[in-house]
């Protein structure tokens, strides 16, 4: 069983749209909430900067970068929270577990750590940074189900982001949208996927009830 991250464990997501949206308005491109949902979210930090830098330039994506991580921690230490019934929803599952986010495995020590999971997957944590594509490519699944000792057609994946329903489904693996977050459902749906809204409600869609 393979969790993303932001918007899936911890209730991130909300936290980086509003401040994506105030970084835009601050250095020159204004987005608004559902424009970084659909350009950034679920994809990892290297990418966001190289999009930032494909329309504002290298500098200013520089500074971006090093802004939102300020930012972005600040916040986390202020508001962070476990999703919604994220907490109830592992005390249920006996499955193996582990994360795999495009977060960096600092941010995620840092977000776990503050919600209090961090203890649950120590040692079974997994960064983009470990390989050489993000999502929507399937190396992150790939790399963590190698490293879990589980064949890819074995796993399942709960993810809140289209890059990430896209990254489980090219990795053979049966995927769980989770759209009680930002994205949209219909953005989640696809072939081997289930979409749900409550995060309580993944102990039974795993076991097939």
């Amino acid at each position: 069983m393979i969790f993303d991250c932001d918007g899936v464990l911890v209730d991130s997501e909300r936290i980086a749209a509003r401040v994506q949206v105030a970084l835009g308005a601050e250095l020159g491109w204004p987005l608004t909430e559902v424009e970084v949902v659909e350009r950034f979210i679920g994809r990892s930090h290297a990418a966001i900067r190289g999009l930032v830098a494909d329309r504002l330039g290298e500098e200013t994506a520089a500074t971006w970068s090093d802004r939102f991580e300020q930012l972005h921690r600040e916040a986390v230490d202020t508001a962070l929270a476990p999703v919604e019934g994220l907490p109830e929803a592992l005390d249920a599952i006996t499955l193996p577990t582990c994360v795999a986010s495009s977060g960096s495995h600092d941010k995620m020590r840092h977000t776990l750590g503050r919600t209090g999971l961090y203890e649950r997957f120590a040692g079974r944590i997994y960064s983009a940074s470990e390989v050489a594509h993000g999502k929507p490519a399937p190396d992150l699944f790939l790399h963590a189900a190698r490293r879990m000792g589980v064949a890819p057609a074995a796993c399942a994946v709960v993810e809140d982001s289209g890059p990430g329903v896209r990254a489980a489904r090219a990795a053979g693996m049966r995927a769980f949208g989770y759209a009680g977050g930002l994205t949209p459902a219909e953005r989640l749906e696809g072939p081997g996927t289930t979409v749900f809204h409550d995060m309580r409600e993944l102990p039974a869609l795993l076991a097939g009830r």
